[in-house]
Order: structure tokens, then C-alpha cells, then sequence
């Protein structure tokens, strides 16, 4: 059952939101970056460190034992956040290293002439590895076009998918247009073609319902700094029987069973994919990220953006001069004012405490595309307001009026 969200409340749990940024009440609308951190995360990563800080799976004492617990018992509620299993889900650095290992396992098996599709509008971190690693095995790169209003051209998907295409790599939520893609449909269409769905879900994970299952994706990268938790800590699902016939992607401790002079057994999957030192802390607290959206609720938090973006979309056309960018299904708003660079509103923005993002937004073949340098985006959150998004409209009249 949906129930409204108190974001007044909700804000008192968020220390940041309440310093001031050049003398004025900060405003951050820069949540498609990164996400600011509640008390409770925050004091998870202090409890750890002071609490039960040692290295997992190695040491038999108290302390290395509490620390493992927490570390898998971590693991177990962020898969089954998004309706995993404990051993399909590996921890990473970010969404970034999720995608590269991915890729880097998958396409050592490939055949020069094979074919990887992604589209135009990826973020540099789902379009480069694929792009270098094509070069490097001699692939053949190829981009599902964009239509006017932004969305992914399905019927360009269909017409380049073809037998050759073992792999089609899609984000789930555009970070510079807001444009939410049909995974579940893009996964028939892929697996009907016996290609294998790569999902970048760094921008869906924190803010909607996400079922892997439901989704039909092979593999499903995101980033717990988007979605509440810490920096340097991120995962990656994938179908079991994908994962155990996968080639490691990085090696060293931790993620062997057993090595000799000549040779090494890997360890089970998950922990064969994770070498070295994990960031413990991070993945612990990243749980609690997870056991604090819980209990706002998913479907809450879904239609308490869709409320605020709403009103943004409604108040900023009334500004003159300014152009949006995209279909508006997520909480994010790109945009530009007049001929003013994106920089240019930001920092004027900033001067009025409202923090927002200028710039390329990592996807600069999408701006080749669509033939501007870049956008200022205002992308909002469980914590934000209606009071913020007044806050950006006056802070952009501003912008208007400075540069008339």
C-alpha cells in the first residue's frame, strides 16, 4: 500500500541538507551524480570501523567472524532487493567496474566480427569498455538511435539486431534525458535472438521497483553512492550459470580455492570475482541504504518523484527561453537557457545555494547527437522538496535575467 512521503521528516535524517552553501540553504538537485547519505548509513560505516573492523573470510577470531557475517548478511538483502540470489550478486567498486567486468568476461570468448549493441544515449561508463575492448578483439560496435522526443528507437533495435549480436548492453534509466528504457521487452528481443542483456541500472536501482527476474536481464550493474549508500562500493548480478562459466576478471587473494606453483582452482561464485580486500564497511552499510529505502518503500518513493518532477516540469516551462531535453519518466530534468553554457548556470545557481549538474553528463556521443556541447540537469530525490524545486525556479530567473 503507497502512503504519502513526509519529506520534511525524511530530511531530518540527512545532516548536509541542513548547511549553508554560500550564506543560502542548500539545495541539492545534482542526484543523478550522487546521493546525499542518512545518519544511518553514515553511522553504520563508524560502527564497523570502531566495532568490528577486521578482514572477512580469513580470520578465525571473534572479530573477523562478526565482520563476515555482516559483510554476506550485506550481500543477501541487497540481492534480494532486487530479486537475486546471495550468489548472483558480486560486490564491486562502482557500477563502472560491474560493466567492465562484465565485458572484459564476456568478450574474451568472442570471434572477430561478432557484434555488440548499445545505444546513443549510454554513459561514457557502458559505451567506452565496449567500445575498446571491440577494438581490441575486433568487434563490430554498433548504436541503437534515439528518437526526437528521446526515447530508444525499438524498431532500430530490431532491424540491427541480428545473429551476429552477442551482446546488447542498455541503461535502464538515461542519466542525461530521464528516459526510462523497456528492459522486459528489449530482453525478449535479445534472448529471442540468442543474445545475451547487459543492464546498467545505476539510475533505476535507488529509485524504483527493480526485479532482475521480472526484468529478464543476464547482468544488472548499479552504484550504492545513487542510491543512499557510501562511495566505492557498487554490484553486479548475474544468472548463475552465466557467472560460474565466466573467466575472473581480476585475480589475486580471496578469490582462489586453491593454488599451486603451476597452476590455480577459483573459488565459488560470487567471491571468484571479488580479489583482494573488499571495501567491507561500504557493503555493510550499503545494507542499511537498502533496509532504509525499504522501509520508505520503493513504489512510495516512485510516485513521490514522479509528484515532484511533475511540478518542476510544470514551473520551469513557464521560464522564458528555455529549452528541455528528454521524455521526463525519471526525476531528471535536463535543459539549456538561451545560448547560456551549462557551466554558466550552475555556477550561478550555486551562488544561490542550489546545487545542480552542468556539462556533458559522461555522454558526450548523445550531445554529438543531439547537437548542443551539453545541459544543466536538476535531478531530484526522496529528500527534496517543493521548497527546493521554488528554489531552482528563482535561482533560474536569475540566470535569465543576468544574461538578457
Amino acid at each position: 500500500m503507497q502512503k504519502l512521503l513526509n519529506v520534511n521528516k525524511l530530511r531530518e535524517d540527512f545532516p548536509i541538507l541542513f548547511r549553508k552553501v554560500n550564506g543560502k540553504r542548500l539545495v541539492y538537485l545534482d542526484n543523478a551524480a550522487t546521493t546525499q547519505k542518512p545518519r544511518q548509513v553514515i553511522s553504520a560505516l563508524k560502527e564497523f570501523y570502531e566495532q568490528h573492523n577486521s578482514n572477512v573470510h580469513r580470520g578465525v577470531y571473534q572479530l573477523s567472524e562478526e565482520a563476515t557475517l555482516a559483510y554476506e548478511a550485506s550481500r543477501g538483502k541487497i540481492a534480494s532487493f532486487v530479486g537475486a540470489r546471495p550468489n548472483e550478486l558480486i560486490f564491486t567498486k562502482n557500477a563502472t567496474e560491474a560493466i567492465n567486468l562484465v565485458a572484459y568476461s564476456l568478450t574474451w570468448n568472442l570471434e572477430s566480427g561478432d557484434e555488440i549493441l548499445i545505444s546513443q544515449m549510454e554513459h561514457h561508463s557502458n559505451f567506452v569498455p565496449w567500445q575498446q575492448l571491440a577494438k581490441i578483439h575486433g568487434l563490430n560496435l554498433k548504436f541503437v538511435k534515439i528518437t526526437q522526443d528521446g526515447k530508444l528507437d525499438l524498431e532500430n533495435l530490431e532491424r540491427q539486431i541480428n545473429k551476429r549480436t552477442k551482446i546488447v548492453s542498455l541503461t535502464h534509466v538515461s542519466n542525461a534525458l530521464g528516459t526510462v528504457n523497456p528492459i522486459h521487452e528489449i530482453s525478449k528481443i535479445s534472448h529471442d535472438n540468442g543474445s545475451l542483456l547487459v543492464v546498467d541500472a545505476a539510475q533505476s536501482v535507488g529509485h524504483m521497483p527493480v526485479n532482475v527476474k521480472k526484468l529478464g536481464a543476464d547482468f544488472l550493474a548499479f552504484s550504492g553512492h545513487k542510491m543512499l549508500g557510501p562511495t566505492g562500493i557498487g554490484c553486479l548480478y548475474g544468472k548463475q550459470e552465466l557467472l560460474e562459466n565466466m573467466k575472473p576478471f581480476l585475480y589475486g587473494g580471496d578469490m582462489i580455492k586453491e593454488v599451486k606453483f603451476d597452476s590455480t582452482e577459483f573459488n565459488e561464485v560470487p567471491w571468484k570475482f571479488e580479489a583482494g580486500t573488499q571495501p567491507i564497511a561500504e557493503a555493510i552499510a550499503l545494507g542499511v541504504a537498502v533496509d532504509y529505502l525499504k522501509a520508505v518503500g520503493m513504489e512510495n518513493i516512485l510516485d513521490y518523484e514522479k509528484q515532484i518532477t511533475e511540478y518542476a516540469l510544470e514551473k520551469i516551462k513557464e521560464i522564458e527561453g528555455l529549452k528541455i531535453h528528454g521524455p521526463f519518466e525519471a526525476p531528471i530534468i535536463s535543459f539549456n537557457i538561451g545560448k547560456v553554457h551549462s557551466h554558466d548556470v550552475s555556477a550561478i545557481l550555486d551562488s544561490e545555494g542550489v546545487a545542480i549538474r552542468g556539462g556533458h553528463h559522461c555522454c558526450m556521443p548523445l550531445m554529438q547527437v543531439l547537437g548542443i556541447s551539453g545541459t544543466a540537469r536538476a535531478s531530484f530525490y526522496l529528500y527534496n522538496s517543493r521548497e527546493d524545486v521554488d528554489s531552482l525556479i528563482e535561482g533560474l530567473e536569475k540566470v535569465r535575467k543576468v544574461f538578457s
